[in-house]
């Protein structure tokens, strides 16, 4: 019974609590850093790094840690290990994918997915379930975001992974500036609505036959 608890606790935030196109959360870095797949792999492994490592200390020192001043604590949390990751990248990473990514790695301290995990699970789970929560949610994000930047790199730019898919396609240069990046997340976000209300309406078909 536990495995199959912990096992929900992870795949949830990969399908049902999406957080791009099921929660609608992160927009702003999901939208900018997605003009091609390795930005998003960067943007996403740095994101469930801090949101594991952050679920994982908030989870323990939850007893500790006022409820009067409990967002300042997870502020504090959360800047060291994106403290962290940030150096760590600026080190390991190409200088032009960390010119890429810019300041949206420091603004990780205040995404709203991270902060959101931990008001609303970290601090009122134990540590087990914390961090499969966070890895469960950070992975769903950087699958979208991958989702995402295929499609405006393929689209836009004629690569993936900067390695051209076909030598007669004419890039659309348009879907690696701003509005290519509302056009792709509004069709994907108009997908998976109408994918969820059809599945909808065919749960209800099969309930009323069955009645």
């Amino acid at each position: 019974m536990a495995e199959e608890s912990y096992r929900k606790e992870f795949t949830k935030g990969i399908f049902k609590y999406n957080p791009m196109f099921v929660l609608v959360l992160g927009i702003c870095p999901s939208l900018a850093v997605t003009t091609s797949v390795k930005n998003g792999l960067a943007m996403g492994g740095a994101a469930t790094f801090v949101l594991i490592c952050s679920n994982f200390i908030i989870s323990i020192v939850r007893s500790s840690i006022p409820k009067e001043i409990r967002i300042p604590c997870f502020i504090v949390i959360i800047a060291a290990f994106v403290t962290m990751v940030e150096l760590l990248m600026k080190a390991y990473l190409p200088p032009e994918l960390n010119a890429s990514l810019g300041i949206f790695i420091p603004l990780i301290v205040v995404n709203c997915i991270i902060m959101y995990r931990a008001e609303s699970f970290a601090y009122k789970n134990k540590p087990l379930a914390s961090v499969l929560d966070g890895a469960g949610l950070g992975l769903g994000w950087t699958m979208s975001l991958c989702i995402v930047s295929s499609i405006r790199e393929i689209l836009g730019a004629g690569t993936l992974f900067g390695l051209k898919v076909s030598e007669s396609y004419q890039p659309a240069s348009v879907m690696i500036m701003a509005p290519g990046a509302f056009i792709v997340l509004g069709l994907l976000l108009g997908f998976m609505n109408w994918r969820k209300l059809r599945k909808s309406k065919q749960s209800m078909k099969a309930f009323m036959k069955h009645d």
